[in-house]
């Protein structure tokens, strides 16, 4: 496991954009783990975000990126597992202090609310950014404790 490979998943709604996220990772010799959905067909959201949490937790890469209609539903799922930091982040800027202050290690994106470009900007903000500490490794501690 490296920082180069990243899990993915969808609903159906975020089928397209995870398409265009995995042939970017590709394109950037990254390894991309899509875990599904492959099609159009109604998936539950929860499904999703609870296959990749598993896969997560499990060691299978350090970090995630879940896709739905807003990014709201399949992050909260995916929040409701230990271990699993996931932010739903709408710009760079969410997305780069989602890494540095909370070391979340899921990045949840909206297809429906969030152009492709923005989606690329996000997944290499989150992907580049390192994780602060200092003052913000008390806060995540809390989290973890919770």
């Amino acid at each position: 496991m490296t920082l180069s490979t990243i899990l993915l998943a969808s609903d159906h709604a975020g089928v397209d954009l995870k398409t265009a996220l995995v042939n970017a990772l590709e394109e950037r010799k990254l390894e991309p783990i899509d875990l599904g959905t492959h099609d159009h067909q109604s998936v539950d959201y929860p499904d999703m975000a609870d296959k990749l949490a598993h896969e997560l937790i499990s060691g299978k890469a350090p970090r995630g990126l879940l896709i739905c209609g807003t990014g709201i539903g399949i992050g909260i799922a995916a929040n409701r597992h230990p271990g699993v930091r996931a932010a739903t982040c709408h710009d760079v800027t969410t997305a780069r202090l989602a890494r540095a202050h909370n070391d979340a290690n899921v990045l949840c994106l909206g297809a429906r609310v969030t152009g492709v470009q923005v989606a690329l900007d996000c997944l290499d903000a989150f992907l580049e950014t390192d994780f602060a500490g200092g003052r913000h490794q008390r806060r995540v501690d809390k989290l973890g404790a919770i």
